[in-house]
């Protein structure tokens, strides 16, 4: 029994042994074919899932267009309604969509700059320029933000591009022409002034703009034309009637600068205006009077130093033409070229009055 038992658990003993032989060797073979169809369903659901990208794709690039002209359509509507912050989502969402869509960036430009947000303003502007340079539009907004940002230089080039493309633009024109004059180029800016003038010849402000061109260049004829045209066709403002008084001063007729100055000072009253109307006096020999219209213009600006040299030179004549006996007309007169050395101290012609009187 006992050696029964004995080659009993020695079969068994090999039995198992050989069982764990072949159990190892399954068992690397069914790893290897678990490895190998997981492989295969990575590889099928990476490309089910490239397949489906790709229709995605197909499909946005189906709606995009649709989409964004819609969000585009919403933005003005809604603009046009005075509801500009939700435009300017509508104009963001469209962007969103298709990036090159020139015609939101103009709506988030223009929404900007009549917000006051004017470097926001030009960055829409410059990037529809970017994707569209032959957009007239995106260059000639791009200029005015910029030119109403002090960026002349910068203006100036945008204009430049717009006129490229519209050379005959009345509004391009006659701001090209204005950033010329704030850069002291009146030379440059002349014939875009002249064509401003000659593409709209009823435009008051295109008169102006020339004529200050003109008299800058030292064409004060030609200037008194163009500002007396423009009294014709706009309201008249102070800064046309100061400018056509000058010119006329300019050219030496005194009595129409005259005339032209009481009539600014009757509906705007100034310091300035008071103190070219005394010179249009003093140069009639009319000198009471004239010194009568320098107090007024310190009347309404104590520190106006041309006016104190204008009181100074009155009583100094006063002075001379009493046989140098008028010692209170001197004293005054030095009193007061001596305070308005004390404001602006570089008037070498006052310094030599208060040094030859004083």
């Amino acid at each position: 029994m006992t050696n029964t038992r004995t080659r009993i658990l020695g079969l068994l003993a090999a039995g198992l042994a050989c069982g764990s032989l072949a159990t190892s060797a399954g068992c690397a073979k069914w790893r290897e074919r678990r490895a190998a169809r997981a492989e295969s369903a990575r590889q099928s659901r990476e490309a089910r899932e490239a397949a489906a990208r790709d229709a995605e794709a197909a499909r946005e690039a189906k709606k995009t267009p649709a989409e964004a002209d819609q969000a585009l359509a919403r933005a003005r509507i809604l603009k046009d309604q005075g509801l500009t912050e939700v435009a300017l989502q509508e104009f963001e969402r469209a962007i969103a969509v298709n990036p090159r869509l020139v015609p939101a960036y103009l709506g988030i430009g223009e929404i900007r700059r009549e917000r006051g947000d004017l470097p926001q303003a030009e960055a829409a502007y410059a990037q529809a320029a970017s994707i569209d340079p032959t957009n007239f539009e995106a260059q000639y907004n791009r200029g005015l933000v910029q030119q109403l940002l002090n960026r002349l230089t910068d203006a100036i080039k945008s204009y430049l591009r717009a006129l490229q493309l519209r050379p005959d633009d009345f509004d391009a024109n006659l701001n090209i022409a204005t950033a010329y004059m704030q850069l002291s180029e009146p030379a440059a800016g002349r014939p875009y002034a002249q064509r401003a003038v000659r593409l709209r010849p009823s435009s008051g402000p295109a008169r102006v703009n020339l004529g200050a061109i003109l008299a800058a260049l030292g064409d004060h004829r030609a200037a008194v034309v163009e500002f007396q045209q423009a009294a014709e066709l706009m309201d008249l403002s102070p800064e046309l009637l100061l400018n056509l008084a000058d010119s006329l001063g300019r050219i030496g007729r005194y009595a129409e600068m005259q005339n032209t100055l009481e009539q600014l000072v009757a509906s705007h009253p100034s310091a300035v205006a008071y103190e070219r109307l005394a010179s249009a006096l003093f140069r009639q020999q009319r000198y009471d009077e004239s010194l009568a219209a320098f107090r007024k213009s310190l009347a309404q600006d104590p520190n106006y130093y041309p006016a104190l040299n204008g009181v100074g030179v009155c009583l100094l004549n006063r002075y001379l033409t009493s046989d140098q006996k008028d010692l209170e007309a001197r004293n005054e007169a030095i009193k007061a070229l001596r305070r308005s050395l004390q404001i602006e101290s570089r008037q070498p012609a006052v310094l030599d009055l208060v040094t030859r009187y004083g």
